[in-house]
């Protein structure tokens, strides 16, 4: 078959050792350019950015912690044992100042006592039965001074001086080595009370 054409044979020219080697990036086909060690910043940089954001949350929570409204102190404390109940009634004299910038008004009144048996606490008698008690043990009316009732109201800046009542199931004897007495107010709208303790 004469009319047969020559198959055209492809020759590769010898590499030109003048010529400039190749410049730009090379790619390796073996890396994955979906993962995370591309497409994230280094952890170092992540554990810094993260410890930053902690210490500012931190600093802020410690700023803005509740507070108690109000402080003051335990002035007086007396106590007399109940006949028969294994008990002890007890007068807690304090000083109370309301140091925020708006009214504190009494929500509820409690006592705390801390013994080396544990903490017992109990709540203050109303005020009306003051007079009641005084008659029947006068040796709590040594230092008391005008009741502390629920929705009593102390202005801003305002310092009273009160008393509350609070009954404990502790002999006299224990209640006397105790390791400490507190008044408790709670008022409204605070979530932390006011402790005036001794």
């Amino acid at each position: 078959m004469p009319d047969e054409k020559p198959k055209a044979t492809l020759t590769t020219a010898p590499p030109n050792p003048s010529a400039a080697p190749q410049k730009g990036p090379t790619i390796n086909i073996g890396d994955e350019f979906g993962t995370a060690k591309r497409n994230l910043p280094p952890m170092k940089i992540v554990g810094i950015a993260i410890a930053g954001v902690l210490i500012v949350f931190g600093i802020v929570a410690f700023v803005q912690r509740a507070k108690p409204q109000g402080g003051g102190s335990l002035d007086n404390v007396v106590a007399v044992d109940l006949p028969g109940q294994d008990s002890v009634l007890v007068a807690l004299t304090f000083t109370l100042r309301n140091s925020g910038e708006k009214s504190l008004w009494v929500h509820d009144v409690k006592g705390k006592l801390v013994t080396a048996s544990g903490e017992q606490t109990g709540d203050a008698v109303s005020a009306l039965d003051f007079d009641r008690y005084y008659q029947a043990f006068p040796a709590l009316k040594a230092g008391a001074l005008q009741p502390l009732s629920p929705e009593d109201k102390l202005q801003p800046g305002q310092e009273v001086k009160r008393t509350v009542m609070v009954s404990f199931p502790v002999p006299l004897d224990q209640f006397n080595q105790r390791k400490s007495v507190s008044a408790v107010i709670q008022p409204y709208d605070q979530p932390v009370p006011i402790v005036l303790s001794k």
